[in-house]
């Protein structure tokens, strides 16, 4: 179906149904705003009008709308789990639209005293509210929550929720794997519309580029239903940011701390403020934080023989430093035009600066020789220009930002929607220099022993002296995507229940542009002797990964930014087109959707949601053909710029069905069908041949994308002190799953000289399966006598299963042996905590088993991300109701990121960061208003 058909269709309805709902106006509608006393949104209560059996749930900005009400007065009913029931007469005039403001308690809690440690509801009740009344599975962690758990970045909050996990960079959680499928298998939106991506090789969203402090509440659908974007395989997560409050609000934080890897000191600041008119029809919020973190790594990596005898063929030692400073604000604003016309405007701003500073000792070519273990050893520094932005470091400036407009309507019966979004990501890396010193066949000894800790040692110290230059290189790096997001919903009253309909455009850009160049020095005496250059020495007692490792000198990363390296008087320079030519392309694709679905009512107890969901994408790719003659230079007769074109039309249907055993437990069961298109540099029509490595990239433009058909099953019991026990298993039929193909050329077809090349390239497998089951609990320990019915415990527990099939090794062979790619089989989050009136104290648990990362040519060159374990632990303490103080001390395991090749003793990469000491004052002021 074209997309223009599919927009004429939904806008003909949708103004065809908007004349009839105009002519008609024998009834009217009530729409309210639901908060606690202090102007704080309340969403996912429950209203409803009993007399009815009409009703609506509160959103996340406790906002809710009841349409088609006979003319009258009502009593319009408010229930809260956790509180007791309230209600509130409403009179209902033809042809308006009435308007509600209602206020929860403290005096409705239904709570022991001993847990009310505020005047505010807590987070738990926000969460498990809106959870318990949708209709398809979600899992749902408000602000407050997040504030209970020592997470910095919404990465590190998201990886306590049930069936997610994260990978890691230098320590902090950025991309997400939900129920075991690979990020790029996931989709983030911020209020609903899709965050792009910094990075150029995927579409994977940064989670350690946004604050905690920014988000409201995070929403997981791990069931999505027709009005959300359908490439969601794993799950949809989506961050809200803070709305406006009912009154005013101010509230801000100061803090410091420590990092134990280096000593250096962690300063973080927010601050976020909002109020509403006299007339509450305008309001705002304005929030900024800031973080900076000045921390470091120490990593050991190792590339093992693909045979079944132990041997490493490169190790390197690593040292890094890394200071990241995180920036972000926000400001949101909503009118209320009158009692059926609101709009809104909400915004996110974004800014990371990572500087780096990286010393690496490799072990290379090692070899037997006359019964001598040889190898070559490299010293190289890693930094970046001399001025006040890289200060001698690689600067790596990454950004986002989101503007939205949006607004909600009423015209009679019908109710709509619509929004338009602008956002930008962007990653710039400019001047980022290397400089490398060699030494050859130098007498090694290689104690293998023990191959998680492998070590390889000069047999007697070569002398400073003895190293020469090996290349001095300055690179640019710079990746943007932009998105432009619109949708339109319609929502009109049937029999039982409503129908919902609309349309969505999302238009995409993205394109990178990077470039490398070689410096050779004009005076080559200048480079000649390593150890007359300023140095810097990294070897470290404590060095986490082992005091057998040991750094070494390198040359400093001050005198590497102060070269004049475009000084022609000094430097020969040359661009290395194989370092990034084939890597640049620009991607443009669009995506149009339609759907429509209908929520009924079957019966008193059972809810069914169906519908169905179109998606049609143009994607058009440019990439770069580089060709090399046989003396390995740049062929430009061979090499061209090529473009490539690709559509493909998806109609995905779902049905989810929600059973209300009793008043707080409920089945939920659906049947969903979702998608997710190919990483652009999967699709780029390039070439690019690494004459050095022997290997060659190809990009693969007839990539389809991966599909999956989903069934989910899942009970849940939700108790009245604000707990939850729930248990389910999902089921998910993958087709055309993405992996990349190692194999090697037996004949020179991908040009001059390269038979024995390894040859990487993206491929659709088969299909694949995968099987899980959930467990969570939430429960405050309130059974128990005297204090210890302060204690609560949160824990969830995951299982996955799943089968890969139409994978090839290097030899065209296909396996059997392969689980889906980033699917961890186990995954556990838990803690316990302790809280009265004053004092708040949890120690939180995550763990994630380890997974197939990088399927490799043969079994043992299978790359795996290793399990992890975290343990953590924050306290705060409220010396009054405004003023609180608390501390934080992550990763107490010090657990590094590691991974291991073929077999789990052969450490392919193990990376330590140590702990993380912070602490600070909280203060929060609210001021009450009679309503």
């Amino acid at each position: 179906m074209k997309k223009q058909y599919i927009l004429k269709l939904i806008l003909t309805s949708a103004f065809t149904f908007l004349a009839i709902t105009k002519s008609f106006s024998q009834s009217g509608n009530i729409q309210g705003t639901i908060s606690d006393e202090n102007g704080v949104h309340i969403p996912g209560a429950n209203i409803t009008i009993t007399t009815l059996k009409k009703g609506d749930i509160t959103d996340f900005d406790g906002k809710f709308t009841i349409v088609n009400i006979p003319v009258g007065t009502y009593d319009l009913k408010v229930s809260y789990l956790g509180y007791k029931d309230i209600t509130k007469k409403v009179e209902v005039l033809e042809g308006k639209t009435s308007e509600v403001f209602l206020v929860l308690k403290t005096t409705d809690i239904l709570l022991d005293e001993i847990q009310v440690v505020s005047s505010r509801l807590s987070g738990q009740a926000r969460a498990l509210n809106t959870q318990k009344n949708n209709i398809n599975i979600t899992n749902v962690v408000s602000t407050e929550q997040i504030g209970k758990f020592p997470d910095a970045n919404i990465g590190d909050a998201v990886r306590r929720i049930s069936g997610i996990t994260m990978q890691v960079d230098q320590g902090e959680a950025r991309n997400i794997i939900v129920r075991g499928l690979a990020p790029q298998l996931n989709s983030v939106t911020l209020n609903g519309t899709r965050i792009p991506s910094a990075e150029g090789d995927n579409r994977n969203i940064q989670m350690d580029l946004i604050p905690s402090d920014m988000i409201q509440t995070i929403q997981v659908n791990k069931a999505i239903t027709p009005d959300m974007d359908a490439d969601a395989i794993g799950g949809a997560v989506n961050l809200v940011t803070r709305a406006a409050p009912q009154n005013f609000r101010f509230s801000a934080t100061a803090g410091s701390g420590i990092n134990t890897i280096t000593g250096k000191r962690i300063l973080n600041g927010s601050f976020l403020v909002g109020d509403r008119s006299k007339n509450k029809k305008f309001g705002w919020m304005v929030g900024a934080t800031i973080n900076d973190n000045d921390f470091g790594s120490d990593n050991i990596e190792f590339e093992w023989d693909d045979s079944e005898t132990d041997f490493v063929n490169e190790h390197d030692i690593r040292t890094y430093l890394v200071q990241r400073v995180r920036r972000s604000f926000s400001i949101n604003f909503d009118y209320k035009i009158d009692n059926e016309n609101e709009v809104y405007f909400k915004s996110m701003y974004n800014w990371r600066d990572d500087r780096e500073n990286r010393y690496r000792l490799r072990y290379t070519d090692i070899e037997e020789v006359n019964g001598v273990l040889q190898a070559q050893i490299r010293r190289q520094t890693k930094g970046g220009i001399d001025n006040n932005r890289n200060k001698d470091t690689r600067l790596e400036d990454q950004r986002m930002q989101n503007y939205t407009l949006g607004g909600n309507h009423i015209f009679g019966k019908l109710q709509m929607d619509w929004l338009a979004s602008v956002a930008v990501a962007s990653e710039e890396r400019l001047n980022e220099r290397y400089i490398s010193y060699r030494i050859e066949d130098i007498p090694v000894n290689a104690d293998l022993s023990n191959p998680e800790f492998p070590v390889i040692i000069p047999i007697s110290n070569p002398g400073l002296s003895n190293y020469e230059l090996r290349e001095i290189t300055e690179e640019n790096q710079f990746t943007e995507e932009k998105d432009y997001n619109t949708f339109l919903n319609f929502k009109l009253p049937i029999a039982k229940g409503s129908l919902k309909f609309g349309l969505r455009t999302r238009f995409k850009e993205k394109f990178r542009d990077n470039n490398f160049f070689e410096f050779e020095p004009i005076n080559a005496s200048t480079f000649s002797d390593f150890s007359s250059l300023p140095l810097t020495n990294q070897t470290d007692a404590n060095y986490l990964a082992g005091s057998q490792y040991v750094a070494g000198n390198y040359v400093d990363p001050r005198y590497l930014g102060e070269l004049d390296l475009l000084n022609t008087n000094l430097f020969d320079s040359e661009a290395i087109l194989d370092e990034f030519l084939g890597g640049n392309y620009e991607a443009k694709e669009n995506v149009y959707a339609g759907y429509i679905m209908a929520t009924y009512n079957l019966s008193d107890k059972l809810t069914a949601l169906g519908g169905v969901r179109l998606e049609s994408t143009d994607i058009t790719t440019t990439g770069n053909i580089v060709s090399f003659d046989a003396n390995g230079d740049f062929d430009p007769a061979n090499s061209n710029l090529i473009t490539q074109e690709n559509k493909y039309t998806n109609i995905l249907p779902s049905i989810h069905l929600k059973y209300d055993v009793s008043k707080n437990s409920s089945i939920r069961f659906a049947w969903t069908n979702t998608l997710a298109r190919p990483n652009y540099i999967d699709i780029i029509p390039f070439r690019n041949i690494i004459n050095e490595d022997d290997e060659i990239e190809l990009g693969n433009p007839d990539l389809q994308p991966t599909t999956s058909m989903n069934f989910d099953l899942l009970g849940e019991t939700y108790f009245e002190n604000l707990g939850i026990l729930s248990g389910g298993v999902f089921y998910k039929r993958v087709k055309d799953f993405i992996y990349t193909s190692i194999s090697t050329t037996t004949n020179d077809d991908l040009g001059p000289g390269t038979t024995g090349y390894q040859v990487f390239r993206p491929l659709n497998g088969d299909d694949a399966s995968l099987f899980g089951a959930e467990i969570a609990i939430q429960r405050q320990l309130d059974f128990l006598p005297g204090i210890l019915k302060n204690f609560s415990v949160y824990a969830n527990y995951t299982f996955i299963s799943s089968s890969a099939n139409g994978v090839r090794n290097g030899d065209g062979d296909l396996r059997d042996d392969i689980d889906l790619p980033n699917t961890a089989p186990n995954m556990f989050n838990g803690s316990l905590a302790y809280a009265d009136k004053k004092l708040n104290v949890r120690l939180s648990v995550n763990y994630s088993d380890s997974y197939i990362d990088e399927i490799g040519g043969n079994p043992l060159e299978d790359r795996f991300y290793d399990e992890q374990f975290f343990l953590d632990f924050n306290a705060n303490y409220s010396i009054s109701d405004k003023l609180s103080i608390y501390a934080v001390i992550n990763n107490i395991t010090d657990q590094p990121l590691r991974y291991f090749q073929g077999r789990r003793n052969r450490t392919m990469q193990a990376e330590y960061y140590g702990q993380r000491i912070t602490f600070g004052l909280k203060y929060d002021l609210f001021k009450k208003k009679n309503d």
